[in-house]
């Protein structure tokens, strides 16, 4: 539990933001994902958040911010849960191979399923882009970091020599952002066992090009 935590705060600071943890701030988000999810996020206003939240709108602007803050903690709050789903899904598996394909699936299928964030990259793919890739430069290189580490982390637990792995975790990240933000592809990834597969045969390999 412990190093959960840990991996939320590095990303909360890499996105320069401290994690809501009271229960104001909490209720806030809950109300502003629900917000969301059923309006999405051009037709809501802090206004709709506040009075679904039952506070009022200054209260919302103290604790959270304004509306694109609003948006970026409650993303962050779901991207903290997801990796530890994430980390949750691999950690069970006995080499970095196995923890990568498995990995890859849980990201690409969580995110597609996501009811809010899959939702709004298929429902309102402008106004999500920014917060992946114009405006996503912190969180990028949080998710990077956190990869790399547990790639690390799984070399030394398997007694292999440990390079650097921060080029091969920004490959596999460009790699699976690319996917969300464009599915046309001549790979079928349609299902998990194909995800798989396409990570078994195509990403793998990386780890042995980062020696």
């Amino acid at each position: 539990m412990a190093a959960r935590r840990t991996h939320e705060t590095l990303l909360a600071r890499a996105l320069s933001e401290t994690p809501p943890s009271d229960a104001l701030s909490e209720q806030i988000l809950d109300a502003a994902r629900e917000q969301f999810m059923t309006f999405g996020l051009r037709r809501s206003t802090v206004d709709d958040v506040a009075k679904r939240a039952r506070v009022s709108r200054v209260t919302v602007y103290r604790r959270i911010g304004n509306k694109d803050s609003l948006i970026s903690a409650c993303l962050l709050r779901e991207y903290q849960r997801f990796v530890v789903e994430v980390d949750d899904a691999v950690a069970a598996l006995p080499t970095t191979e196995d923890r990568l394909v498995e990995g890859f699936a849980a990201v690409l299928g969580h995110i597609r399923e996501h009811p809010l964030i899959g939702g709004l990259l298929r429902l309102e793919p402008e106004t999500m882009l920014p917060f992946l890739t114009l405006e996503s430069g912190p969180a990028f290189l949080a998710i990077r970091d956190y990869l790399a580490d547990r790639l690390r982390h799984a070399r030394r637990a398997e007694g292999r020599p440990v390079s650097d792995p921060a080029p091969v975790a920004e490959l596999m990240v460009r790699i699976t952002v690319s996917f969300l933000l464009n599915p046309v592809s001549c790979f079928e990834l349609d299902d998990e066992a194909q995800v798989r597969a396409f990570a078994r045969r195509y990403l793998v390999p990386l780890l042995a090009a980062g020696q």
